[in-house]
């Protein structure tokens, strides 16, 4: 555990759209379930992205998820952490099946490689 907090999370922005679909998620989700999303971020950082299950597993090329579950609804953030100590939150979904859709894996693969071709392509800092 970092003391320090030295590692800091920041918000995946599209390079080309400018959106930031992971802030646009925890919109949409309630109250009571963006405060525990909010507190395994905290976790995460906290961690230095480095949580086992049950609150995160590996998904490929360096993807992880994050695993928020509350009541019935189980929020997925994949994220990634790299270089100068960031962990970079890709995308959010609500997952409703018991395997993880491929479609959402490669949307956070897509992101990730955007975010590499485009360093630039991390909004805001949490």
């Amino acid at each position: 555990m970092n003391l320090f907090n030295e590692y800091k999370v920041y918000y995946y922005q599209n390079s080309r759209t400018k959106r930031v679909s992971v802030l646009e998620y925890l919109e949409k989700v309630s109250v009571k379930d963006r405060a525990k999303i909010a507190a395994y971020i905290t976790l995460l950082r906290n961690y230095d992205g480095q949580l086992n299950e049950p609150y995160s597993r590996y998904i490929a090329a360096g993807i992880r998820e994050l695993r928020v579950d509350f009541a019935s609804n189980r929020n997925r953030i994949f994220y990634v952490t790299v270089e100068g100590k960031k962990i970079i939150l890709l995308h959010a979904f609500l997952k409703k099946t018991p395997k993880t859709p491929k479609q959402e894996i490669k949307r956070a693969l897509n992101n990730f490689k955007d975010y590499k071709i485009n360093k630039n392509s991390i909004g805001y800092e949490k």
